[in-house]
């Protein structure tokens, strides 16, 4: 078994690797001067069962070249099994049509890693569950629910807590985290007018002096987030945070997080967090790394994964 990291999210990798006591493969992975991708494997990797750890986050086609470009080269160096271990699996969620003359992105992205050489594909809650079915060799969808309630049963277990999904659509997500707190769980009623802009509209329970928790999978531009936590401020909330997989938060996001209402926004280190995520008082990074490790040892093994799985 080997660990080859990418450059999008080394910290992930070296942790992954901390865990699993293993060193990291040693590679040359450098751009060109017109950032051209070279890739170069500085040891032998005939027959053995190799992982790249490689997040498709900013700059997403940048990375997503170079995880491409990797397990080609890992496949032409003989290696026995390639997984392409994909913490945040950009594209996904362009995963439909959702209007004439416009692709499916997503499924795309499943041909390239396929066609690449990659034999299996290991992830953390895709957007959309069917992106599986894009693909025609095994893919392993993680939860970071697990994570989560730890988190939350350590910081904010008092019995107040009401779990809360940004919309309707990730209603099932937020339902099994409220499952395994036994908590209740409320639902913001949003319209979106345009990408990237959303209106609150009402909520759906009654979260009158309650903890609200926001479970969310990705935070991008934060619009819908911040939004959502005024809504239930207005409400009657007595505090908000959020806990949300995939901290995206592009363009002036962080900022739009820190002079919000809420009091908390905790997201996952699949995507390396920014200095600007580092410094801003109200976001807290919880690691998956060893959740992910777990997985990477199971497979190698050929023991169980699903038992790792949160079912929702």
């Amino acid at each position: 078994m080997k660990i080859l990291a990418g450059n999008s999210n080394r910290p992930m990798a070296e942790a992954i690797a901390a865990y699993l006591n293993i060193p990291l493969a040693q590679a040359n992975i450098r751009r060109f001067s017109d950032m051209e991708v070279f890739v170069e494997i500085l040891e032998n990797v005939r027959g053995e069962d190799v992982f790249v750890v490689q997040s498709t986050s900013f700059p997403a086609n940048d990375n997503l070249m170079e995880l491409l470009v990797c397990v080609d080269a890992l496949k032409r160096a003989s290696a026995r099994r390639i997984t392409a271990v994909m913490p945040y699996f950009g594209y996904a969620r362009q995963d439909r049509k959702p209007g004439p003359r416009t692709p499916i992105s997503a499924k795309m992205v499943a041909n390239l890693l396929t066609v690449s050489g990659a034999n299996r594909i290991l992830t953390l809650d895709l957007h959309a569950g069917q992106v599986q079915g894009f693909f025609d060799i095994p893919v392993d969808n993680l939860y970071s629910a697990g994570v989560f309630v730890e988190d939350i049963k350590s910081n904010l277990d008092d019995g107040r807590a009401m779990i809360v999904s940004p919309d309707v659509g990730g209603v099932i997500r937020a339902r099994a985290v409220a499952k395994l707190l036994d908590a209740d769980l409320a639902i913001v009623d949003k319209r979106r007018e345009q990408a990237g802009v959303s209106e609150v509209m009402n909520i759906i329970g009654d979260v009158n002096g309650r903890r609200c928790i926001i479970i969310d999978d990705i935070v991008d531009s934060a619009g819908t987030l911040c939004n959502a936590a005024l809504a239930l401020k207005d409400a009657g909330a007595a505090a908000v945070s959020a806990h949300v997989t995939h901290g995206v938060l592009s363009g002036g996001a962080v900022a739009k997080v820190a002079s919000s209402v809420m009091d908390e926004l905790v997201t996952t280190d699949s995507i390396q967090a920014t200095e600007a995520m580092r410094v801003t008082k109200n976001i807290r990074v919880v690691s998956v790394a060893p959740l992910i490790a777990e997985a990477m040892q199971r497979i190698a093994t050929e023991s169980s994964v699903s038992s790792l799985f949160v079912k929702q």
